[in-house]
């Protein structure tokens, strides 16, 4: 499975997260409001926002979210831990400026990336901090189900 594609959309494009990226992505994360139902609600802060970033990039799934009417960066998620075996990938550590809150820009992305997965694999999970109501409303107006738990986080399911 590819997990860095380009995929372009009606308002997004989604392209391979680059180390050059680091101080538009800030930009756009750097509103304590984005992070306050997150485990790492100081993710706002540069040191800590970092931290993400590398991990990120370490991770070889990660994809920079852009606005196509800009051309600017308007947030980052990615692909992580694909099992060939359970026919399964993980998307998530998604995040959006919050001009781009609402749905349309969160749907379009994520819309893209199942459609991709399920080019490889039949599930598609999504893990969520049980606090993180913002985040479990969007997975679910999406149509993925609540599973359980794994890895301590709410496990939510898209089948194909």
């Amino acid at each position: 499975m590819d997990l860095q594609p380009t995929l372009t959309g009606d308002l997004v494009e989604l392209r391979p997260l680059r180390g050059d990226d680091f101080d538009e992505l800030y930009a756009a994360a750097a509103d304590p409001l984005l992070w306050e139902q997150h485990p790492d609600s100081d993710r706002w802060r540069e040191d800590v926002f970092r931290i993400y970033f590398d991990d990120h990039l370490a991770s070889g799934g990660a994809l920079a979210i852009v606005d196509r009417a800009t051309g600017r960066l308007i947030g980052a998620t990615r692909y992580a831990n694909h099992n060939a075996d359970r026919s399964e990938v993980e998307i998530g550590w998604t995040f959006l400026a919050r001009h781009y809150w609402g749905g349309a820009y969160n749907a379009e992305l994520k819309r893209m990336m199942v459609e991709h997965a399920f080019q490889f694999v039949d599930t598609v999970v999504f893990l969520i901090d049980k606090q993180n109501v913002r985040s479990r409303r969007a997975i679910e107006k999406l149509y993925a189900t609540e599973a359980g738990t794994r890895r301590g986080m709410v496990l939510y399911e898209l089948r194909k």
